[in-house]
């Protein structure tokens, strides 16, 4: 079957996030200021810094006492030993710290640029954490929209990743819900009858990437629709994207 047309469609006029606020009422007071309503077979990605701050999960830097390690890092390679702290805290593996980089692996099992600890798009003085469960934040999100406005898109909670053996940073899915993240081409057959053995194509990663294309890193635009891609329905997971221990090869 040909692939249809794929839309994407920028949600602005969502208002600031705060501690306690319902991410699904954010999107749609920004939906009711774009006109935007939403349609069947939707895929709405909503960016882990709106999550964080919805979820509480911001850090005041005054309030965190370095460590040893973190001072020591920190005069090295001039950089903020709080900042560096938080990023030990939010760590379960270091696995590269060279250069005022931390290359670690969270708890979640991402392994990602300073354990995704981001002073960006938050005031000065704070710094954002990952949610603690992004799966079940965009669980909530597809939850709420459901219960507030019949809608009930599939889900994807981005975030800004590095690339091995690839300059420049991309968004992928780090929460997943209500499609499978993965599409699995294994078996199939191309065009010139060659059977297919190890693609696996990550879809919610490709939908998180346009999504941002349209949100950009500093329009205020922490939301998009993508509309008009088949995606297969599903109980999907972000952890389905992480890459086995013991097929990786960086480990």
């Amino acid at each position: 079957m040909a692939r249809a047309e794929v839309r994407i469609v920028p949600i602005h006029g969502i208002p600031e996030a705060k501690p306690g606020d319902s991410v699904a009422a954010l999107v749609l007071d920004g939906m009711a200021a774009s006109g935007l309503r939403g349609e069947p077979g939707d895929v709405l990605v909503v960016t882990q810094k709106l999550v964080s701050k919805a979820e509480g999960r911001l850090v005041e830097l005054e309030t965190v006492e370095p460590s040893p390690l973190a001072l020591e890092y920190g005069r090295r390679w001039e950089r903020d030993p709080r900042q560096i702290e938080l990023v030990l805290r939010e760590s379960v593996r270091i696995v590269r710290m060279d250069r005022g980089l931390i290359i670690a692996e969270t708890r979640h099992g991402f392994v990602c640029a300073n354990a995704g600890v981001d002073l960006s798009n938050v005031p000065p003085g704070w710094a954002a954490l990952l949610p603690l469960d992004p799966d079940a934040s965009a669980a909530t999100i597809r939850r709420e929209l459901a219960e507030r406005a019949n809608w009930e898109p599939a889900v994807i909670v981005s975030d800004t990743f590095g690339r091995a053996w690839r300059n420049g940073i991309v968004n992928v899915a780090i929460g997943v819900a209500g499609l499978r993240p993965l599409e699995d081409y294994r078996g199939r057959h191309d065009p010139y009858g060659n059977e297919l053995r190890v693609t696996v194509i990550a879809v919610a990663d490709e939908l998180a990437a346009a999504a941002e294309l349209v949100m950009g890193k500093t329009e205020r635009c922490p939301a998009a629709i993508v509309r008009g891609y088949r995606f297969e329905a599903g109980d999907g997971s972000g952890r389905e994207l992480l890459m086995p221990p013991d097929r990786d090869l960086f480990r």
